[in-house]
C-alpha cells in the first residue's frame, strides 16, 4: 500500500491571510489537528497546527520567560516568539519549512515521516499541489482493513513449520538459539529452552506466532537468572 491508497483526498486548507481564530475554529469543527497553507496559486506554502496556537497572548497562554532564558534566546529568538504569541495572520506563525510525502510513499516511509518529526500529519504533494493529507489515524486503518483481508492459508506441515520457525529465529540479530527448541504438533507450537532477557522470551513468542500456518504457541521458555556476583 501507497500513500495514494489511505490518504484522505477531501484536504481542508487556509489561505495565508486568514486569521489565528478563523484558524482555530477550523481545527475544532474538523476535528483536526494541522491544516495545510495554500497561496492564491494553489501552492503549499506553509501548515499551522495546534501546537502552533497554544501559546497566545489573548487567552494567557504566552510563556514568562526568567531573564537568563531571555539573555541565552537572544533578540532574534525573542522577536520570533513575540510574533508566535501575538501575530493576527496566519502568514505570521505558519511553518514554513513543510515535510511532505509522495503519493508514491510506501507506508513504512510515512510511518518513518511521522514518528522523526513528531508530527501527527503529512500532506501529500505532487507537483507542488497538496493531492491529499495522510495522518496517523490513516495508519491505524490501513492496519485495521488487513483484517478484512486475511483469507484462509492452507495447512501447513509441521515439519516444515518447525523449519521455518527455526530459520525465522536463526535469522535474527537478537536472537540466541543455541539452548533454544521448536516443537510441533498439528500446528500448534511449543518453544522449550532458555534465554537471556525478558524481552527476547517475548520477541521469540511474537515471531512464531505471526509465521504463516501458525494455529497457536505454548511459551515454555525461560529467562537466564541473573547471576550473583556478590
Amino acid at each position: 500500500m501507497k500513500a495514494a491508497d489511505i490518504m484522505n483526498s477531501d484536504v481542508i486548507t487556509v489561505r495565508p491571510s486568514q486569521t489565528v481564530q478563523e484558524v482555530a475554529e477550523i481545527l475544532l469543527k474538523n476535528r483536526i489537528s494541522c491544516v495545510p497553507v495554500l497561496d492564491a496559486a494553489g501552492d503549499l506554502v506553509g501548515m499551522v497546527s495546534e501546537g502552533d496556537l497554544m501559546r497566545r497572548a489573548e487567552v494567557g497562554t504566552e510563556r514568562h520567560r526568567s531573564w537568563w532564558l531571555r539573555l541565552l534566546m537572544g533578540r532574534e529568538g525573542l522577536a520570533q516568539e513575540f510574533v508566535k504569541e501575538h501575530a493576527r495572520k496566519v502568514d505570521d506563525i505558519m511553518t514554513r519549512k513543510v515535510i511532505t510525502a509522495s503519493p508514491e510513499a510506501s507506508l513504512g516511509e510515512l510511518a518513518d515521516l511521522l514518528e522523526r518529526n513528531c508530527i501527527k500529519r503529512v500532506p501529500v504533494v505532487k507537483n507542488s499541489k497538496v493531492v491529499g493529507i495522510v495522518s496517523r489515524a490513516n495508519l491505524l486503518q490501513a492496519l485495521a482493513s488487513l483484517r478484512k483481508q486475511i483469507t484462509v492459508e492452507k495447512p501447513v506441515g509441521d515439519l516444515k513449520l518447525r523449519n521455518t520457525v527455526l530459520s525465522r529465529l536463526k535469522a535474527e540479530p537478537w536472537a540466541r538459539t543455541s539452548l533454544v527448541n521448536v516443537t510441533v504438533h498439528d500446528g500448534v507450537i511449543d518453544l522449550w529452552g532458555i534465554v537471556d532477557t525478558q524481552d527476547e522470551k517475548k520477541a521469540m513468542r511474537v515471531a512464531a506466532e505471526v509465521t504463516p500456518g501458525v494455529r497457536a504457541v505454548n511459551d515454555g521458555l525461560i529467562v537466564r537468572p541473573i547471576a550473583n556476583t556478590a
